[in-house]
């Protein structure tokens, strides 16, 4: 990695108000450092979680405590105009209701009261072809789902003994697997929603509210529940194997309609203000994306090439992190 030239092109990717180019950078600096040098440095070996870490780690050693928490969740860098390859393909955008095509990132960002660090990262690769018979062509799949690239960055950041107690996700990666991992393999806790009243998705998760109706399978689910607010419920959810503490959340959204969140966390000393307050956290990651994109020039690449479009993408977060500690 080229220290000197990372350093230089995320300065000019917090400076830039319009496409980032190789010759944008080499006209900014009079020409001093040539296209092809950047065009190298870009096209250069492949930049990823394990480099970012090795540049933020100092900073997380010196925030870093034992309540720390890991907020996960992913985001598309759309990319209409711009050919599809194993990383610019088509994603379905929760938030938009349909498909959208661009490239797929999946953060880990460490937060506590000392500040917000990205730790981890991983792109979505879609490279497995297959032939859809309904549609009747040729398309990209990845040959690894996004929970288990989430439970991969996760075990990368225990292995990297960086101190934390709670990971907390939206309700896509809420899954009984993922629970069970976190608790059981990583001895961590957790706080998720199982569903949210803004968009009704998997509703069809059931509940128990006693260790015999688990046994017998006498379940109800989420979405069938009255519970009132202020009170935490004990439950048993199918298909994981330890109990939960299920509370239900209700706020107003910026337009003033009302939203419902059902959260659980496996951690049994919380108190209802702390799981809400905990979880609300979470937010913390969408304003990181935001910055991505506002300040760090995430979307203004017009890069083709796999590892030319996927190391701007690691400049980007670097250029983040600068803008937040090295300024």
């Amino acid at each position: 990695m080229n220290k000197e030239l990372l350093e230089l092109y995320s300065d000019y990717l917090l400076s830039s108000f319009s496409y980032t180019t190789a010759t944008g950078l080499s006209i900014m600096t009079e020409g001093e450092i040539s296209h092809d040098k950047i065009t190298r440095f870009l096209s250069g070996n492949e930049l990823g979680s394990k480099e970012l870490w090795k540049l933020v780690k100092p900073i997380v050693r010196k925030i870093e405590t034992e309540d720390g928490i890991i907020a996960i969740d992913d985001t598309i860098e759309e990319k209409p105009y711009t050919e599809e390859n194993e990383i610019v393909n088509w994603y379905y955008d929760h938030r938009k209701g349909r498909s959208v095509k661009g490239i797929n990132l999946i953060t880990a960002l460490y937060v506590n009261d000392k500040g917000k660090v990205p730790i981890n990262y991983s792109i979505v690769k879609k490279t497995k072809l297959i032939y859809d018979e309904k549609k009747e062509k040729v398309k990209r799949v990845s040959e690894v789902t996004k929970n288990q690239m989430y439970q991969k960055m996760l075990d990368q950041i225990a292995k990297n003994k960086i101190q934390f107690k709670y990971v907390i996700n939206d309700v896509w990666y809420a899954s009984a697997a993922n629970m069970a991992y976190i608790k059981k393999k990583l001895e961590k806790e957790f706080i998720m929603p199982i569903l949210t009243a803004v968009r009704q998705v998997k509703t069809n998760r059931k509940v128990a509210f006693s260790r015999k109706d688990k046994i017998y399978e006498k379940y109800v689910t989420v979405s069938s529940l009255e519970l009132k607010e202020n009170t935490i419920n004990k439950i048993y959810l199918e298909d994981v194997p330890f109990e939960l503490y299920l509370v239900k959340q209700v706020f107003k959204n910026e337009d003033g309609t009302e939203g419902v969140l059902y959260l659980v966390t496996s951690d049994k000393t919380l108190t209802y203000k702390q799981i809400t307050e905990f979880y609300q956290k979470r937010w913390k990651i969408e304003v990181y994306h935001k910055s991505l994109k506002k300040n760090a020039s995430l979307y203004k690449s017009p890069a083709r090439m796999v590892r030319t479009q996927s190391n701007h993408i690691f400049a980007s977060i670097f250029a983040f992190y600068k803008l937040v500690y090295c300024f």
